[in-house]
């Protein structure tokens, strides 16, 4: 890498620093810019695990002189901001100090016969970003978002993430009509209806529909299902978190424990 290729950027002014910080807090800035952005070494290490390539890597003017070659020399360009300008981009309570831009990828097509999770309306970015951690477990390698599901790729739901969205296939903005492309069972949960997770038969591969925090499951892909499961609560709770659900019944799936 050449002096060249470096961008030292000290004034918020700059507009590069600018489109940057919009990638970096607001939620949905990466579907206009079709790029999104990763912060942290286990983020940016997941990413090139899965054969991510960076078009941009970013270092705080502190750390870049300590920066491993392995982060220096990924990306063919290199922002170094300085510290306070670091500070105001990060939205970690302890800024990481580094992290990468990377191409948004292109939404691709519903595989009919593959293990899939299907997000109705699921609002908080902690639980989509738990969910799909959990997909990518279990091996539901496909995760169909439909409208109304918080950003897939929004910052927040990448760090709850953890590196989960660089080994899924991800769709969002779907119509609930695009659904008739699966050719799999569609399993939905409820809290009061329902055979229980544990004596169900469970199909594998299946699309497993996770609804709305507080409305649920929509009733029209209710229709839709084949198999409506509930989790037995022997401690009396009324229901749920949508994510803890989402882990009982992928792990039930995957495992064939039920």
């Amino acid at each position: 890498m050449t002096a060249s290729d470096i961008l030292v950027i000290t004034s918020s002014e700059n507009p590069q620093y600018k489109a940057l910080r919009r990638l970096a807090q607001d939620n949905t800035a990466y579907r206009k810019a079709g790029r999104v952005w990763i912060e942290g070494d286990h983020l940016c290490r997941a990413a090139l695990a899965r054969g991510v390539v960076p078009m941009l890597a970013v270092f705080s003017a502190s750390f870049w002189p300590l920066a491993p070659k392995e982060w220096s020399q990924t990306a063919a360009k290199t922002m170094v901001l300085d510290d306070s300008l670091w500070r105001g981009l990060s939205a970690l309570e302890s800024p990481a100090q580094m992290g990468f831009v990377i191409d948004l990828p292109a939404t691709p097509a519903i595989a009919p016969k593959r293990a899939s999770v299907i997000l109705d309306r699921v609002q908080d970015a902690g639980n989509v970003g738990s969910i799909l951690r959990s997909a990518s477990a279990f091996g539901f390698g496909q995760v169909i978002a439909l409208k109304g599901t918080a950003a897939l790729w929004s910052p927040k739901v990448i760090r709850a993430g953890m590196g989960a969205h660089f080994g899924l296939s991800l769709i969002e903005g779907a119509e609930l009509a695009e659904l008739d492309a699966l050719e799999i069972p569609l399993l939905v949960t409820s809290s009061h209806q329902g055979k229980f997770i544990h004596s169900a038969e469970l199909p594998m591969p299946c699309a497993w529909a996770l609804g709305h925090e507080g409305q649920g499951v929509s009733a029209e892909l209710n229709q839709r299902a084949s198999l409506s499961i509930r989790i037995a609560q022997p401690g009396g709770e009324e229901s749920l978190n949508v994510a803890a659900a989402a882990a009982i019944c992928l792990h039930a799936s995957a495992s064939g424990t039920s």
